[in-house]
């Protein structure tokens, strides 16, 4: 069952390359989310550096699997898809909702709301 051993040499070490170096990204967005002192210092590191690890992986698989079985590689397209659609998204609406919340609760350290193009022109 196990045909990893049928795998080129020259495409085991892509392989193996490709997925420590998205293991190693993912790490390191890991630890940037535990070491990171504010929320939106965190919000950065693990949405940034994860989904770079992920896209990776996926490629390791991608070409894993495209040597072995000539087989299409329409699942980890979709996961890169999903991945580099939805992160971006998540990302601006928990920092919006961070943003809103501090704002409500009058926090000094966060940015003042800025004023709206008509106020400036009154200037």
């Amino acid at each position: 069952m196990n045909h990893l051993a049928d795998l080129p040499a020259w495409a085991a070490i892509a392989v193996c390359g490709l997925l420590l170096l998205g293991a190693a990204m993912t790490l390191i967005g890991s630890l940037g989310l535990l070491r990171l002192p504010s929320f939106y210092d965190r919000l950065h590191a693990p949405t940034i550096a994860t989904s770079g690890g992920t896209i990776l992986i996926c490629l390791a698989s991608m070409l894993c699997f495209a040597v072995l079985q000539s087989r299409w590689i329409f699942h980890e397209l979709l996961i890169i898809f999903f991945v580099t659609v939805t992160t971006p998204v998540t990302l601006m609406l928990l920092g919006q909702a961070a943003l809103y919340r501090d704002r409500v609760e009058n926090r000094q350290d966060v940015p003042r709301k800025p004023k709206p193009a008509a106020e400036l022109d009154s200037e």
